[in-house]
């Protein structure tokens, strides 16, 4: 059988990358992993994020992946390089802001990026903007909550949309015409965070870049799947399994089973 492919986020977010990667490579064996008793991870401390994603990963090896997605920005900015120092042997495919397809593509030289607070403080931001942001002005604007209050359901809401207008509209009062979503729970508002910055902004998130990256690193590893083996998603939550139906109905996966992880006293996590 061929071996699975784990994905962690520290909620629901990453289900738009785990969707992305199901189309983009639809014969993989996906298993998804939403740390929602922790969420947002963007409010935690670095080692408690680092903490996380080492248990996560383990767990996720035990259930036969081979590889694995770090399918949020806080852990890929707080847990990358440290976790393929502590597994040499895995793949991993990390998360970064699009601070580059953004630069690329602004007219006006001025982008934002929304994210969490560890992601804007975080070194990773600072390469990736060091990198490719310096012939743009980029404004970072740290969204606290905002991934809380995705992960309980409030999508489209009066008090989300309060949030994002008083972060959004500053921006482009500033001339943005790029918009980075740099938290994989923000694409799932992504028609409200449209409705706001209007027409004449351009909102980039990078699931599909990471769904061919991720493509990529399977067949220079010789961990793709077999020619014509049957894909799956399937989902685990350390949170309430039912909070993962909207979004899955959202992305068309509504046939997706989802169970329970539990936390032990030990810091390790349990996927039965």
């Amino acid at each position: 059988m061929d071996p699975r492919i784990g994905i962690f986020d520290s909620g629901i977010g990453g289900l738009n990358i785990a969707a992305a990667i199901r189309q983009a490579l639809p014969s993989e064996r996906l298993l998804y992993f939403g740390d929602n008793a922790h969420v947002p991870y963007g409010e935690r401390t670095a080692e408690e994020i680092l903490g996380f994603s080492t248990a996560i990963t383990e767990a996720l090896l035990g259930k036969g992946c081979r590889s694995i997605v770090i399918a949020c920005n806080t852990a890929s900015s707080v847990a990358l390089v440290p976790l393929r120092e502590r597994f040499p042997e895995v793949p991993f495919v990390g998360m970064e802001p699009a601070v580059k397809p953004a630069a690329e593509h602004t007219r006006s030289g001025v982008v934002g990026v929304l994210a969490t607070r560890a992601t804007v403080e975080g070194r990773a931001m600072a390469d990736v903007v060091e990198r490719f942001g310096k012939n743009v002005e980029v404004i970072q604007q740290a969204c606290p909550g905002l991934a809380q209050r995705i992960d309980g359901g409030d999508l489209d809401g009066p008090q989300t949309e309060a949030l994002l207008r008083g972060w959004i509209e500053p921006m482009v009062e500033r001339g943005i015409d790029a918009l980075v979503l740099g938290c994989t729970h923000y694409p799932l508002v992504r028609p409200l965070i449209e409705h706001i910055a209007g027409p004449g902004v351009r909102v980039i998130e990078p699931s599909e870049a990471i769904a061919r990256r991720l493509g990529q690193v399977l067949a220079e590893r010789g961990l793709a799947a077999s020619a014509g083996s049957e894909g799956s998603l399937e989902c685990f939550t350390s949170g309430l399994p039912g909070r993962f139906d909207a979004v899955l109905k959202k992305l068309d996966l509504e046939s997706v089973s989802v169970r329970q992880g539990v936390w032990q006293a030990d810091g390790s996590l349990l996927l039965a």
